[in-house]
């Protein structure tokens, strides 16, 4: 790999051994997974999410070691419910990229993503905009204006989700289907549309879930735990 600086943003570290972290860096490159010694000092008040870096790699195999870390613009400053948004993708990513799988244009989708937080943008459109892409980055996407049988989704009819298949027909209405008329403002990102922001979150979720191996999202319980807990 070369040793040139590269542009990043840290999704997730932990401690390692006794004065290091071991961080995954979401880059153009994909997601690498990194050993940062002195994480205790200069580097680990840098190596936070939702700054901008750019970070020199060291290392051949999947296990890389951070040589030079330098800020690259401004921290991107999150709280309330834009914090817990980005801890959600962070957590996608760290889930769902594989180590050392470049897509440059999904580094961009999440760069893109975090000015849309700072500024206080929508947040539910701007979520499953994200997923939804990312869904289509990593191969697992469908259409959601035609069926599996490539026959264009009908307004009045109702929908079961295959996952990474698509959309079946199904001519009794049961708990979790999706009606067409909703599938197709999804497809045209009519946000303005009645319910096709709940449709289209329930649809993310189940979409996602084959992906996610049946573990919880801690960001997710996270964010409901502060919205159920008292507030005095």
């Amino acid at each position: 790999m070369s040793t040139t600086l590269v542009p990043a943003f840290v999704l997730h570290s932990r401690p390692y051994r006794e004065s290091s972290a071991l961080v995954d860096f979401l880059t153009p490159q994909g997601r690498l997974r990194a050993v940062l010694r002195g994480a205790r000092g200069k580097a680990g008040s840098l190596a936070r999410p939702f700054i901008s870096l750019e970070v020199e790699f060291r290392g051949r195999h999947e296990l890389k070691t951070v040589a030079r870390l330098e800020p690259a613009g401004v921290a991107h400053w999150l709280e309330g419910d834009t914090l817990f948004s980005g801890l959600y993708l962070n957590e996608l990513l760290t889930r769902l990229l594989p180590a050392e799988d470049a897509h440059p244009e999904l580094f961009e989708l999440y760069r893109g993503s975090l000015l849309a937080l700072a500024a206080r943008r929508p947040l539910e459109p701007l979520l499953r905009a994200f997923e939804w892409r990312l869904l289509c980055e990593l191969g697992y996407g469908f259409a959601l204006d035609r069926d599996i049988h490539g026959l264009p989704v009908a307004p009045e009819s109702f929908y079961r989700l295959q996952p990474d298949a698509g959309f079946e027909a199904v001519q009794q209405f049961q708990p979790g289907l999706f009606k067409g008329a909703l599938l197709l403002s999804m497809a045209e990102a009519d946000w303005a549309s009645e319910g096709a922001l709940g449709a289209a979150k329930r649809l993310m979720r189940q979409a996602l879930a084959p992906h996610l191996g049946g573990r919880p999202l801690v960001s997710r319980e996270l964010f409901m735990s502060i919205k159920e807990s008292p507030r005095g």
